[in-house]
């Protein structure tokens, strides 16, 4: 007999989330009282109880010094108000699907429409739900009672239609198909937890391949019960809470037997129920027919299965599925990356879970897909995230037109480009080959997007307050260049834009910001002045150890001759240059012992030419040389030496 487990059997993402909440509580020392049993399930209730959790019905019984757990199933407004009233400390574990609900049943009552919720009314869950909406609200749990509820008093103000996480799914779709209907347009939300549809169609899959349905689970549990349901009606069912719960008869004559589980079993009960499974089933080598049998069994889309590596190419990987067809995996098909080499992701003999994707029963081949089923188990977490707001990570794989392709999770996100930068104009695409954080936007169906550039902004904006807490005049930063003008250069010091203004930039002359500075350079720059009032900052670049003048006061003293090239020639005189950014001018008048009418007719720019240094005005940055007095020291020696 063969044993198959369900790939999606065990925790969901809500209950998981709750149940790490609470244990990492209790390590901490933290006394955790819980707003009910925290899960349905009695093996994991009292585990905590164990370590020290206790439970209780109402805020009014918690002990003085616990601090409460509210469970993933969520609870009704008052107890938000009560626990808010005592002053307890709440870790609120509700599953972000749950919370989206709560979002929904307050909008209908703000909106004066009729609720009406899909669900078991004796659910905490749907408890939950009806007390987070001011309206009026309804529970139905099959199509016969919505009909019997959609009387003219109850719709004529409009309706609101959502789900319970873990309904039954083919129940919901007979409801939404009834209502679309009858009215023009209902608005219906499909809350159905993406695990739960997940797992019921899973359970569905496997029942029509199986003998027997093993549902493992508490036996208050909705979502394991639907389970049982829908297994039921494909082959026989039978529901365990734990493994001393198996009936080794419930197997005998069967050939194939499923096993899945609740989204409240632990994997160790799981593992617990398989373990004992297979001890009291004996091993036995399948017969010639048996093995006929096996290579026979059915293949269709969608199926789960795992493949043996056969052969690897450079474009595709062979794999052995133990049916009578030969199963390919394209290398598209294998991973997000497409720079990847087959040789270097997969090897001969290992073993991988796969999703059937075409079936070609005439040539014998069967088409499977990783890729698609990494992304299926990746997308509940990102449809997670897009209710808590958790940011993820992610791997940028592509950058076109419209913004960037991300990995997360195995499942490829949008990014627009409006999202995908912090300032615009920013160039996105080289994000491309590198790890970005960013907050999830939507997931609804192939449709799904984040952002990047809303993480960034929270980032910078926590920066910012941190920059203006602790600024001072004199203080250093390393920046980096995020745009130029024609008055200076705008460095980001930290979540603030600092302006250099461009004579600040060099010590000696600039006609623009780009002859010292570029976009994206990392520069260290010092605070000039703060203006807290309107937030904005100035910043120095040019050191006081580089000014030109403090080397010109310490090499040319008064009296100094040197040669140094003509700059530029006035009406009055000629600009000689010192030094990188110190000019001094030769007066008219000191050119020459000969009265000269026009500079331009004695030198020239570019001219190399001697001179003295007569004078020095170090507050107007002022410099006088003169040609002359070297031509009258020149001519008064010569009459001395006659």
């Amino acid at each position: 007999m063969k044993i198959i487990k369900a790939k999606t059997a065990g925790f969901c993402f809500g209950v998981d989330r709750a149940v790490k909440l609470t244990y990492g509580l209790l390590e901490q020392g933290v006394r955790v009282a819980t707003l009910g049993p925290l899960i349905h399930n009695p093996q994991c209730v009292a585990d905590l109880a164990a370590r020290g959790a206790v439970i209780v019905d109402t805020p009014e019984q918690v002990p003085d010094g616990y601090e409460v757990v509210v469970r993933s199933h969520g609870v009704p407004q008052c107890v938000y108000d009560a626990l808010g009233a005592r002053g307890l400390v709440v870790h609120d574990a509700t599953c972000p699907f749950v919370a989206k609900i709560h979002r929904l049943a307050r909008r209908a009552g703000e909106e004066g429409k009729t609720l009406l919720v899909a669900g078991d009314e004796n659910h905490p869950e749907v408890q939950g739900i009806v007390g987070h909406t001011r309206g009026s609200v309804f529970v139905f749990a099959d199509l016969e009672e919505l009909k019997a509820l959609l009387t003219p008093e109850n719709t004529k103000n409009g309706i609101f239609v959502v789900a319970q996480t873990t309904f039954e799914v083919k129940k919901w779709q007979e409801c939404v198909e009834f209502l679309k209907k009858v009215y023009t347009n209902p608005s219906i939300f499909d809350t159905i937890c993406n695990a739960t549809w997940a797992r019921q169609h899973e359970a569905e899959c496997l029942a029509r391949q199986c003998d027997l349905m093993v549902v493992i689970g508490g036996r208050q549990s909705s979502n394991t019960q639907k389970l049982v349901s829908v297994a039921g009606r494909h082959t026989k069912a039978a529901a365990v809470e734990t493994a001393q719960e198996l009936d080794p008869a419930w197997w005998r004559g069967a050939g194939t037997v499923g096993v899945t589980a609740g989204a409240s079993t632990p994997s160790s009960i799981i593992e617990e129920v398989l373990s004992s499974m297979s001890e009291e089933i004996r091993e036995e080598e399948l017969s010639f027919e048996e093995m006929i049998d096996a290579s026979l069994k059915p293949v269709y889309n969608g199926k789960v299965v795992k493949g043996i590596v056969t052969g690897v190419s450079p474009s595709e990987i062979q794999v052995d599925i133990g049916t009578k067809q030969t199963g390919f995996v394209k290398l598209e098909e294998l991973t997000n990356d497409p720079s990847a080499k087959a040789e270097d992701l997969v090897k001969k003999g290992d073993e991988l879970d796969l999703i059937v994707t075409k079936v070609n029963d005439q040539e014998g081949v069967v088409y499977l897909s990783k890729k698609r089923l990494d992304e299926n188990k990746g997308r509940e977490a990102v449809a997670a995230a897009v209710e808590s707001g958790e940011i993820l990570e992610g791997f940028v794989t592509e950058a076109n037109s419209g913004g960037v392709v991300v990995l997360v999770n195995n499942v490829r996100v949008f990014v627009p480009r409006s999202q995908a930068t912090l300032r615009h104009g920013e160039d996105y695409t080289a994000l491309v080959k590198t790890n970005v954080r960013l907050k999830m936007k939507q997931c609804e169906g192939r449709h799904i997007v984040g952002s990047i550039r809303e993480v960034l902004a929270a980032e910078n904006d926590a920066k910012r307050e941190e920059f203006w807490a602790n600024v001072e005049i004199g203080k250093q930063y390393t920046g980096v260049v995020k745009s130029l003008t024609n008055y200076g250069a705008f460095v980001d010091i930290g979540g603030v834009d600092g302006l250099v203004h461009i004579s600040e930039l060099s010590w000696n002359r600039i006609k623009h910001p780009s002859e010292v500075v570029s976009v994206g350079d990392t520069i260290d720059v010092y605070v000039k002045d703060i203006d807290t009032e309107n937030k904005k900052v100035s910043l120095g670049y040019k050191k006081a150890e580089d000014n030109p003048w403090e080397k010109f006061k310490a090499e040319y003293p008064i009296g100094s001759v040197f040669k140094a090239p003509v700059v530029s020639i006035t009406k009055f005189g000629a600009f000689v240059r010192i030094l990188p950014g110190i000019d001094g001018l030769v007066h008219i008048s000191e050119i020459s012992n000969e009265r000269v009418e026009k500079v331009s007719d004695v030198l020239s720019v570019g001219q190399e030419v001697e001179v003295k240094l007569t004078d020095v005005d170090f507050e107007k940055k002022r410099i006088s040389l003169s040609m002359k007095a070297l031509l009258s020291g020149s001519e008064a020696d010569g009459e001395d030496a006659e």
